[in-house]
């Protein structure tokens, strides 16, 4: 009588969790047990998207979705066309949870809360015969001969045949998957707002202002790169957040750690106006209203008391009549703009999100099973390996896609 595969998930995040379900679904004889440190499973699932969890993204393209990585982009190619978002919105869907896409193209949940999808994973986990154990901390991870041995912090031992490494951003999984022959890619902080002090941006918090361009000062001054992000930008106490900062901290993130989060940031105000296009409006404006103060009106699409700083930092006098706006004056506002400079001095926190780019090196998994080509037998998924999305829902659905890959393999006789 053959006896039962037996299976450790180490890891009760999205992408271990997803993982056990998808090995459980496909392999109904394997004995599958899934060991999370903490209390609860799903923390991070729970408190994403600040509560209503941003489960993936509308876009179904692998060739476009691929773009949304600053790393791991050109290794999840070929997974997302085995799953991909389509794949999550059926599954989700199968499962009883159905998705709705908002203007920006991010998914969550119709109940817009986080705890529908955990119920729905927790609901699949049971029914696929999981053993899911919580405050099961694990100690060490070793290979003796064919077989995995797992120590827990309580002196348990526990044997299988095949482990789910699936720790995200832990240390200590970085140290199990490197004793097991693993190079890791050393991780640094992704996805976070920049603290900037500046008398230009002082006690405007809360002002939303989009789209706008923002460019890492880097010498390249192609529009094109990656350094260059445009969309919403909020003014918040410390300095400047939104979609358009998180995504130019992603694709900057080692940049700005090397740098010690010290750098020039370029900011065009409104990045839909030429030089010239926006040069020609703002004479205009000054032929239609000469004996209007500049202070009190634009013409301009910007929120009127950044266009007040704006206007000072340029060095034009709050009491300056649009006639009397010089050509020098009107070059240097221009400036201001579209080109002004600012100091990054140290990174915030984006608090829905935390993300690190590094990890396991992708070069030594197989990512049509997620198996590591170091150690037979190890399946690999979710932030743990050197794979990091912007946000908008692509860091979860790199979790579920290496799960899905990783559980469909782990339970193969």
């Amino acid at each position: 009588m053959t006896r039962s595969l037996e299976i450790i998930v180490i890891g009760g995040g999205a992408a271990g969790f997803f993982g056990a379900i998808a090995c459980g679904e496909k392999s109904l004889g394997a004995e599958i047990t899934l060991l999370e440190a903490g209390a609860h499973p799903l923390a991070k699932v729970r408190l994403s998207g600040g509560g209503r969890c941003n489960v993936t993204h509308h876009c179904f393209e692998p060739a476009q979705l691929v773009q949304a990585y600053p790393r791991g982009g050109k290794a999840l190619r070929g997974a997302f066309t085995r799953f991909q978002p389509q794949d999550t919105i059926a599954w989700f869907e199968a499962h009883g949870v159905a998705l709705k896409t908002e203007a920006d193209g991010r998914m969550f949940p119709i109940s817009d809360d986080s705890a529908t999808i955990v119920a729905c994973l927790q609901q699949a986990a049971r029914q696929a015969g999981l053993q899911v154990r919580t405050r099961a901390a694990v100690q060490a991870v070793e290979k003796v001969n064919d077989r995995f041995e797992i120590t827990l912090r309580s002196g348990e031992k526990l044997t299988g045949d095949r482990v789910l490494l699936a720790t995200g951003s832990n240390p200590a999984g970085y140290a199990w998957a490197q004793a097991l022959g693993h190079s890791i890619v050393p991780p640094v902080p992704s996805l976070f707002t920049f603290q900037i002090v500046d008398a230009r941006l002082q006690e405007l918090a809360g002002i939303a202002v989009s789209p706008v361009q923002v460019q890492l000062l880097t010498g390249d001054r192609s529009k094109s790169t990656p350094m260059t992000q445009t969309g919403d930008l909020l003014i918040t106490h410390w300095g400047v957040s939104g979609p358009a900062i998180l995504k130019l901290s992603a694709w900057g993130a080692r940049l700005l750690h090397e740098h010690r989060y010290r750098y020039r940031l370029q900011i065009n105000w409104l990045p839909d106006f030429s030089w010239e296009t926006l040069q020609e409006r703002i004479w205009r404006h000054r032929e239609r209203s000469p004996r209007k103060r500049i202070v009190n009106e634009s013409d301009l699409p910007l929120p009127k008391r950044l266009w007040q700083r704006l206007i000072d930092a340029a060095g034009v006098e709050i009491d300056t009549l649009w006639a009397d706006l010089s050509k020098k004056q009107l070059q240097q506002l221009l400036k201001e703009l579209t080109q002004g400079e600012y100091e990054i001095q140290g990174k915030g926190v984006f608090k829905e999100e935390f993300v690190t780019c590094g990890g396991i090196d992708l070069k030594e998994v197989n990512f049509k099973t997620m198996e590591s080509k170091c150690c037979s037998g190890l399946f690999l998924a979710g932030e743990l390996l050197d794979i990091d999305g912007v946000t908008g829902g692509f860091n979860f659905q790199s979790a579920w896609t290496t799960g899905w890959l990783a559980g469909q393999a782990l339970g193969e006789s």
